[in-house]
């Protein structure tokens, strides 16, 4: 017998626009922490980057 899927969110939709104003709408509110910026820059890369570094807090401590 085989195990049905989980259903989930697949990693197309979680690498989104919308992914991305959550991120900014973080940023506004000035509550992540540099190791969840690390998860974001993992994720979105350069489209992240570009957020982090536009509200002044990017380094390059988040690239390690």
């Amino acid at each position: 017998m085989s195990k049905k899927p989980e259903p989930g969110v697949s990693r197309e939709e979680r690498v989104s626009d919308e992914g991305l104003l959550r991120l900014e709408n973080q940023l506004k509110a000035g509550n992540i922490s540099d190791m969840v910026l690390k998860q974001w820059l993992k994720r979105y890369a350069e489209s992240a980057r570009s957020l982090i570094k536009k509200y002044d807090r990017y380094s390059a401590e988040l690239e390690d």
